[in-house]
């Protein structure tokens, strides 16, 4: 095996950053890409986040964006695209940033044909940046051929890092949705047999960190545009840190065996941050920054909730 687990070192914060204070190196050579989820609203909330980011890249000039699904919501006709993609993430438009959409339970298939979007007309597809391949699903509706699909990617990849995205997550501490236990069912042992770093779901409109799960790390990232305050449940044990005051997004930097990811709220302030190193064995140490009750805090605790999606074939 490549390795037997990654294990993970946070930094360790005695209060949290502003964006403008970089936890990740930002070395000249390193993948630099940002993320995030369930952006597709149009609303002020959701341009002051397009903004943040663009700021952001002014100090970390990541080049391309993954989009976790529900990247349209309500429409998808000429004037839904402009309203809730192409201005809010104008500056970073014009600045040539590559977005890589996701399908979630709100898009129209059709997005796949939507030439921003980057899917080249496909529902599932894969990317490489150097030696870091990302495999974009369609958790909507996960049949036989996407599984088949998964599973001769997985196997024709030697890439050293294998990151997964799509819609709905395999682990979740929220109340609202939970967990999709039948997609996990279907998608975690392949994950697990063909040995993926790391997976980024949306669906839940927060941010959250799992803590990993048979050597795979889980993050979601689902409050670009939307937001379900107060909805992470604490004390079921699987969240190393979260986030559920505000709107916000990531940034990731890979660089060799390290993976770098700073979570960041629509005010600008840094909510979780840490690096993923591989290989060797797992060690965890957590270190999520502390609750700033001027900005409604961080969430540190949490877990699984029980409910079932409709995968693994249609989670709509």
């Amino acid at each position: 095996m490549r390795r037997a687990f990654l294990w993970l070192l946070l930094f360790s914060l005695s209060m949290a950053p502003s964006a403008q204070e970089l936890t990740v190196p930002n070395k000249p050579d390193s993948v630099k890409f940002a993320v995030m989820g369930d952006t597709g609203t149009g609303s002020r909330k959701q341009r002051q986040v397009g903004e943040v980011m663009a700021k952001v890249r002014a100090m970390f000039p990541f080049d391309f964006v993954i989009m976790l699904g529900d990247n349209l919501y309500g429409g998808s006709k000429p004037a839904d695209y402009q309203k809730r993609f192409e201005l809010p993430y104008k500056a970073l438009i014009d600045a040539g940033v590559t977005f890589y959409a996701a399908l979630g339970n709100h898009d129209d298939p059709n997005e796949r044909f939507y030439k921003l979007f980057n899917m080249d007309g496909k529902q599932y597809y894969t990317f490489a940046r150097q030696n870091v391949r990302f495999f974009v699903l369609d958790s909507d509706y996960v049949d036989r051929d996407q599984l088949r699909w998964i599973e001769d990617e997985l196997t024709a990849s030697d890439d050293a890092w294998k990151i997964a995205y799509f819609h709905h997550p395999l682990y979740s501490s929220g109340r609202r949705h939970g967990l999709a236990a039948e997609l996990r069912q279907v998608l975690e042992p392949l994950f697990v047999r063909h040995e993926v770093d790391v997976v980024f779901a949306g669906h839940e409109h927060f941010y959250e960190r799992i803590k990993p799960q048979k050597g795979i790390y889980y993050f979601i990232s689902g409050s670009g545009g939307q937001l379900r305050a107060g909805n992470i449940r604490s004390g079921t044990g699987l969240t190393a840190a979260g986030f559920d005051r505000d709107q916000s997004f990531m940034i990731v930097e890979i660089d060799g065996d390290d993976l770098y990811f700073q979570a960041i709220a629509r005010t600008g302030r840094t909510v979780d941050s840490g690096v993923i190193h591989q290989p060797e064995h797992a060690r965890l140490t957590s270190g999520a920054p502390d609750p700033d009750p001027q900005d409604n805090g961080a969430l540190d605790g949490g877990g699984v909730s029980g409910q079932k999606s409709r995968a693994p074939l249609g989670c709509r």
